[in-house]
C-alpha cells in the first residue's frame, strides 16, 4: 500500500458500510460511509480529468472542515493531480497570493465563507483558470463554476475517457507528489513542503504502531483540516482503521463555529480527540469555569481530588508505584463523585486526547491526567508528514514527547552532524519514508534541510534510557504560537531594522506563549539627534517619553492604518516591545563570529526583559524599564 488511492480503495473494500464522515446538517450530524464517498470520488475524479486537469496540476483547497475537504482532496489525487491544502487563516493580499501564485495552481476549491478571498486576488493569478465553489447559495461570477456542476460532468464521462482515467489512476506512484503544504514563513518565503503519497502511507502505517484505533472509533476534527496533523493522525490514521471523522458544525464565522464545539462533542461523543495548546487552555478554563460556578465548596473539594490526584499519577508511568498505592481508594471516591461528572461534558467515550503542535505545558498534561482523560503529548513536524513520536495510552511519560514511531531512524546530533548517546542534547535528526521530498521549487532550502535522506529538524531535544523522546525547543529562530503554528521572523526584524533610522538591532520570540514580543536596541545617535531637534535629551522624563513616543510611531507603521500594514501577517507583530540598554555585540557573545545573532543567548542574556514583557506592566510601552534604556543612552 504505496498511495493514498491503494489505502483509500482498501478502506473501501473493508469497510464499505462503515461510516466515515460525519457533518451536520443544521439538525443533527449525518453520516456517509466509506462506500457512498467513494462514488463520489470517482465522480469527481472523472469531472476534474473532463474539464482538462492532468497529473501533476496543482488545485488549491480553501475550506473550513466538512465532507467537501475530504472529497475534493481525494478527488483531486484520484486524477494524479495534486492538493495544496490552504489555511483559512491566511489574508489574501499576502499568503493566499503568494501561495496560488507560487503553487501555479490551475484551479482552486472553496467554500463560501472564503470565496471573498479569492475574488479579491484571482484576477492576479495567471494560472489559475477555474474556482470550483462548494456552495450553492453563493452567487456565481467569472470564472466560477459549483463542485456540483463538476460532478455531473463526472457522471457523463464517456466509457473510453473512463478507461483513460483509470490508466492514470494505476499508475500513480508512491513517490508521486500528492501534496504542497505551505509553512507559515515570512510573506516572502513561505516554503512548500512536497509530501509524496508514500510520505502519507508510511506515516499512516507508522503512526498506528503508537495506538490503537478500533473502527468503531469517531472523532471530532476540531484543529483545520489543512493542519498537518489532523491531516494524517486524522483523516488518513482514521480512514486506515475503517473509524470516522466528524466535521465542527460550520457558521458564518470561525467564532460561531467555536461555539458549537462543546455541543458538538457531546453530539458526536468521540472516543479520540486530537488537541494543540491553545484548545488545551480553553477546555482546562472552561472546566474551572464550571466548578467555581457551583460554590466555594465544591470549588475547595475539586481543588483537593486534583492535588491528590497529581500525588496518586505522578508522571503516568509510575501512576499508583510504591507508597502512591494507598491514595487509590481516595481518587476513586474522587473520580466517582467529581472527575466522572466533567468527563460527561466530553461525550462519555473520550478515552485520552493526543496533543499535537506545540509542546504542551506538563501541568495542562497532569490537569488532564487526573481528571481521566490524559493528553497525550506527540511531536513532529509538516516535513515529516509529520508524526515523529507520541505518547500512547499504554506507554507514557508526561513531560515527555512520547516514542518513536515504527520504521523510522532517529539520531541526536551535534553541531557537526555526528550521533550523541542517550541523554545528550542535541539536534533531532530523521530518516524513513514520512520525510518529505523537499521544498517546492526551492532547492536551496530543500539541499539545507535534507541532508543524504536524514531530516534535520532544526529542534533540539534528547532521547531518555527508557526510549521517550524529549523536545526542547528550536535551534532555529522560529516564532511559535501558542496553537502550534510556526513563523519566520527574520522578515520583520529587518524591515524593522532596514526601515526605521532608530533601531539598530531586533529579535523576536515567541516559543508557545500568548503573543509575540520583541527586544530592540536603539540608535543612540539618531534618537538623540531627534530629540535635540526639540530641545530635549534623553537626561528628562519628558525626552524619555518623546524618544519611546518617536519608537511607537515607527512600530505602528505595521499595524492597520500604517505605511506597511499590509507587510506581515498582523499576529505576528510584537505585541510588546522592550528597549534594550545594551547592542548585541561579539564582547557580550551576543553575536557569533560571522556577526549573527545568538537567538538563545540574546533570551538568556535578557531574561529578566522578556518575563517583564509577558507581564500586564511589560505590555505598556512607557514602562519604567524602557524609560531607563533611553536614559543610559546619554
Amino acid at each position: 500500500m504505496n498511495t493514498i488511492i491503494q489505502l483509500f480503495e482498501e478502506s473501501v473494500k473493508k469497510y464499505g458500510n462503515n461510516p466515515y464522515l460525519w457533518e451536520h446538517n443544521g439538525k443533527k450530524f449525518e453520516s456517509l460511509s466509506y462506500g457512498n464517498l467513494y462514488d463520489q470520488v470517482l465522480k469527481l475524479a472523472a469531472g476534474l480529468y473532463a474539464s482538462g486537469i492532468q497529473k501533476g496540476d496543482r488545485i488549491g483547497l480553501l475550506s473550513e472542515g466538512r465532507n467537501a475537504w475530504v472529497l475534493s482532496e481525494l478527488g483531486i489525487l484520484f486524477t494524479g493531480a495534486v492538493n495544496v491544502p490552504l489555511s483559512v487563516k491566511l489574508d489574501a493580499q499576502n499568503e493566499l497570493k503568494f501561495r496560488l501564485i507560487h503553487s501555479e495552481a490551475r484551479y482552486v476549491i472553496v467554500s463560501k465563507n472564503h470565496i471573498e478571498k479569492v475574488r479579491l486576488i484571482k484576477d492576479e493569478l495567471e494560472s489559475l483558470e477555474k474556482v470550483i465553489v462548494i456552495d450553492e447559495s453563493v452567487k456565481l461570477e467569472e470564472k466560477e463554476v459549483y463542485l456540483s456542476e463538476i460532478l455531473k460532468l463526472g457522471e457523463s464521462l464517456s466509457e473510453d475517457d473512463q478507461k483513460e482515467l483509470r490508466k492514470i489512476q494505476n499508475k500513480i506512484e508512491a513517490n508521486d507528489n500528492a501534496n504542497i503544504s505551505y509553512t507559515s514563513g515570512t510573506t516572502a518565503d513561505p516554503k512548500g513542503i512536497i509530501l509524496t503519497h508514500n510520505n502519507y502511507t508510511s506515516n499512516v502505517i507508522q503512526s498506528s504502531s503508537l495506538m490503537h484505533i478500533p473502527e468503531h472509533y469517531r472523532t471530532l476534527l476540531i484543529l483545520p483540516w489543512d493542519h498537518s496533523f489532523a491531516h494524517t493522525a486524522g483523516i488518513y490514521s482514521f480512514m486506515l482503521k475503517g473509524a470516522s471523522i466528524a466535521a465542527v458544525q460550520q457558521g458564518n464565522s470561525p467564532m460561531e463555529a467555536l461555539k458549537n464545539i462543546p455541543k458538538n462533542i457531546k453530539e458526536i461523543k468521540p472516543h479520540i480527540l486530537m488537541s494543540v495548546p491553545a484548545l488545551a487552555k480553553n477546555f482546562k478554563k472552561n472546566i474551572e469555569k464550571g466548578i467555581k460556578a457551583k460554590g466555594p465548596k465544591v470549588e475547595r473539594l475539586f481543588n483537593k481530588a486534583l492535588n491528590l490526584a497529581y500525588k496518586y499519577n505522578d508522571h503516568g508511568w509510575n501512576k499508583g508505584k510504591g507508597s502512591r498505592m494507598f491514595l487509590k481508594p481516595m481518587y476513586m471516591i474522587y473520580d466517582k463523585i467529581l472527575f466522572s461528572k466533567i468527563r460527561e461534558n466530553f461525550g462519555g467515550n473520550l478515552k485520552f486526547f493526543v496533543g499535537g503542535g506545540a509542546l504542551l505545558d506538563i501541568e495542562l498534561q497532569k490537569f488532564f491526567y487526573a481528571i481521566g482523560i490524559p493528553m497525550y503529548q506527540g511531536y513532529g513536524l509538516s516535513e515529516a508528514s509529520p508524526i515523529i513520536s507520541s505518547n500512547a495510552h499504554h506507554k507514557h511519560k508526561l513531560g515527555s514527547s512520547g516514542f518513536l514511531v515504527s520504521n523510522m531512524d532517529l539520531n541526536i546530533c551535534n553541531d557537526e552532524g555526528d550521533s550523541l548517546p542517550v541523554g545528550e542534547k542535541g539536534e533531532i535528526v530523521i530518516k524513513g519514508g514520512n520525510v518529505m521530498k523537499g521544498y517546492w521549487k526551492n532547492e536551496k532550502a530543500s539541499e539545507e534541510t535534507l541532508k543524504d535522506g536524514w531530516l534535520h529538524t532544526g529542534d533540539m531535544g534528547y532521547m531518555d534510557k527508557d526510549g521517550f523522546l524529549y523536545v526542547l525547543g528550536r535551534f532555529k529562530s522560529l516564532l511559535i504560537a501558542n496553537d502550534g503554528e510556526k513563523f519566520s521572523p527574520e522578515g520583520i526584524e529587518e524591515a524593522f531594522v532596514d526601515q526605521s533610522p532608530l533601531m539598530d538591532q531586533c529579535i523576536l520570540y515567541n516559543n508557545q506563549d500568548p503573543y509575540t514580543i520583541a527586544l530592540i536596541v536603539p540608535n543612540k545617535a539618531a534618537i538623540a539627534s531627534r530629540l535635540k531637534e526639540q530641545s530635549l535629551s534623553a537626561d528628562s522624563e519628558e525626552g524619555q517619553k518623546a524618544a519611546l513616543e518617536m519608537l511607537q510611531a515607527e512600530l505602528n507603521e505595521y499595524k492597520a492604518g500604517g505605511k506597511y500594514e499590509d507587510m506581515f501577517p498582523h499576529r505576528w507583530l510584537p505585541t510588546a516591545v522592550a528597549i534594550l540598554p545594551e547592542g548585541f555585540t561579539e564582547e557580550n557573545k551576543l553575536l557569533n563570529s560571522t556577526m549573527k545573532v545568538v537567538r538563545d543567548k540574546v533570551i538568556a542574556y535578557f531574561k529578566d526583559y522578556v518575563d517583564f514583557l509577558y507581564s500586564p506592566e511589560g505590555k505598556n510601552f512607557f514602562n519604567q524599564k524602557n524609560q531607563q534604556s533611553i536614559e543610559k543612552m546619554k
